[in-house]
């Protein structure tokens, strides 16, 4: 067994060290300890996808990739080796990983089927709470930004209230695609920081 330094961080449950590459393990909420990133370096490839794959939204292939990148000097090094996957990947990739992500309040977050980093995510915003109103204005707005870019609206909520959350949605509806799919990423990048901030000692 890898040598490892552990911290409970209060998770529901615990992703198995040798369990297959799934795409219900990608989903895990987090795993329940803290990786230092010597030990990340030393896993292979199954392993590595056990510990980081919920990072990005069912998009296991980042990670996997970023794998192939070893060793990381550190987190901001693991950290900017992820993003560098995102930043190289076709634009087909990067709107499908932008895809990949929930509506904000949307039918999902309603019949429980986020993944848990996202119901965390979500709830720390308030967006468990909404008023029958604030629920009607969100889901006109995941339609009508669906509508217009082919994709989900992406925000970092833990930066954000109910409410600069709407108004960031009003005021990007005004930007063109190609602007939102680069905000979007960005805010990918943003939330992504903070997942693996949790996961990960610097």
């Amino acid at each position: 067994m890898l040598d490892r330094e552990r911290r409970q961080v209060g998770v529901r449950h615990q992703v198995p060290r040798d369990a297959a590459p799934t795409e219900e393990r990608a989903q895990a909420d987090r795993v329940s300890e803290t990786y230092r990133v010597g030990e990340l370096n030393g896993m292979d490839r199954e392993q590595f996808l056990a510990a980081l794959g919920f990072l990005f939204e069912h998009s296991p292939w980042i990670v996997e990739a970023t794998w192939r990148r070893r060793p990381f000097a550190n987190r901001d090094d693991l950290q900017a080796g992820l993003l560098a996957v995102v930043g190289e990947a076709s634009l087909e990739r990067q709107v499908a990983l932008i895809q990949a992500h929930p509506d904000l309040a949307g039918r999902a977050a309603v019949a429980g089927e986020l993944t848990g980093a996202s119901t965390r995510e979500q709830a720390s915003a308030g967006l468990d709470r909404l008023s029958p109103e604030e629920y009607r204005r969100f889901h006109e707005l995941n339609d009508a930004y669906r509508a217009r870019f082919g994709f989900p609206f992406i925000i970092a909520v833990h930066e954000n209230s109910k409410e600069s959350i709407l108004r960031s949605f009003e005021a990007r509806l005004d930007n063109g695609r190609e602007a939102e799919v680069q905000t979007a990423l960005g805010e990918i990048g943003k939330i992504v920081r903070l997942r693996l901030a949790d996961a990960v000692a610097p």
